[in-house]
């Protein structure tokens, strides 16, 4: 696997455990897990643009 296409593929996950980590979050009423979780989705939405960015330059 390309190292671009791995980095979109690790980005998509990292969003998809974000998600996870806010719904249950909100769900229990804790407020540090559903921080925890937008935190890692964004940092998901930061990989994925990485790997999008290595493809366009070819790296």
């Amino acid at each position: 696997m390309k190292s671009s296409t791995q980095d979109q593929a690790e980005g998509k996950i990292h969003q998809v455990k974000g998600d996870i980590k806010k719904i249950a979050g909100k769900l229990s009423k804790n407020p540090s897990l559903e921080a925890e979780g937008n935190v890692e989705k964004g940092a998901g939405k930061v990989q994925e643009k990485v790997g999008q960015i290595k493809k366009v330059f070819g790296k």
